[in-house]
């Protein structure tokens, strides 16, 4: 008697441990669905998603790349056609990645580990014919200004500034602070740069948008105009500043770069949503690796691929999270 109800205690025993783990919630498994990630049009910004991509797929997921515009990409990523942007820079995608996430529909995954920066650039012979610079007040000069000139500007300044798309605010910021220039818009990144390598060799003149992490600044001796420092009210509060009638009369802001991404990806792809929080990189890094696509020829998948065999211990690290 006592030996049957012993067995039978520990028979319900057992059936009750295997129903609690049969009602238990399993560990979320990632959709087999492919992550999009987006690719805009500057190389660091396609090594950090090459990174990112290579990661993933090493974790088991499905990636899929897509071609989108840096500050349009936010429609997509509020509704789940696009999945993930490696790169919102503090500088110049603050305000878009605000109102996406404003929306409900997009969050923010944390910074990349590099810190931004995106300002006007000239080389250091360029101070010879504008002494007052790096403060910006000198380009209100009219003889300063006509130093930078071209031919289509003359007697207005020319500054080249990036691809439309990028935002920066710098025909706006030219307005506010009654500067004698024109803003061009390069085409593309690689443009922008081949202008800067031709202006320089031949010591001509130039100012343009210049960004780190980036090879140019360590490579090209220069500095950065150093407009009035930036704050939220002066891009939102026209009596801010020293033109009481507009905004952007201060320079761009400083800060860090940022991964954003659809709110679902959390939900569909849990794993993968932790590896890509984890990422990070640093801003020598991240130069280094630029410098051996844009000036050693090496391309984009030889120095990602690099990078994962070099840093393995690291990465696996941010797929087991």
């Amino acid at each position: 008697m006592f030996l049957r109800n012993r067995m039978t205690t520990t028979a319900l025993g057992a059936l009750a441990f295997s129903l609690a783990l049969s009602l238990s919630p399993a560990r979320a498994e990632d959709s087999p669905d492919p992550i999009k990630l987006t690719l805009h049009d500057w190389t660091g910004q396609l090594i950090t998603t090459h990174i990112m991509g290579e990661v993933l797929k090493k974790a088991g997921n499905n990636v899929q790349y897509v071609q989108a515009d840096y500050l349009a990409q936010f429609a997509g990523l509020e509704t789940g056609d696009l999945d993930v942007a490696m790169e919102m820079w503090e500088t110049t995608g603050r305000e878009a990645m605000d109102a996406g996430i404003a929306t409900g529909k997009v969050e923010n995954f944390g910074p990349t580990g590099m810190q931004a920066k995106e300002e006007w650039w000239f080389p250091e012979y360029m101070k010879e014919k504008c002494p007052g610079l790096p403060n910006w007040e000198a380009l209100k000069d009219e003889k300063c200004a006509e130093a930078f000139s071209t031919a289509e500007t003359a007697p207005k300044g020319r500054y080249l500034g990036g691809p439309v798309t990028w935002g920066g605010f710098d025909d706006e910021r030219v307005e506010a602070l009654g500067l004698p220039f024109e803003v061009i818009h390069a085409g593309t990144d690689a443009a922008l740069f081949a202008e800067l390598e031709s202006a320089y060799q031949r010591q001509a003149p130039i100012l343009l948008w210049i960004y780190a992490p980036h090879w140019a600044p360590v490579k090209y001796k220069g500095e950065w105009v150093q407009f009035p420092e930036y704050t939220k009210e002066c891009y939102e509060d026209p009596s801010w500043g020293s033109n009481p009638d507009m905004t952007y009369d201060c320079g761009k802001p400083h800060g860090e770069i940022w991964k954003v991404g659809w709110i679902g990806v959390k939900d569909k792809w849990p794993k993968a949503y932790e590896a890509i929080k984890a990422f990070k990189i640093d801003n020598d890094e991240m130069g280094q690796m630029i410098t051996k696509v844009d000036l050693d020829g090496q391309t984009v998948d030889a120095v990602v691929a690099e990078w994962m065999a070099a840093n393995e211990a690291r990465w696996s690290g941010w797929i087991k999270k």
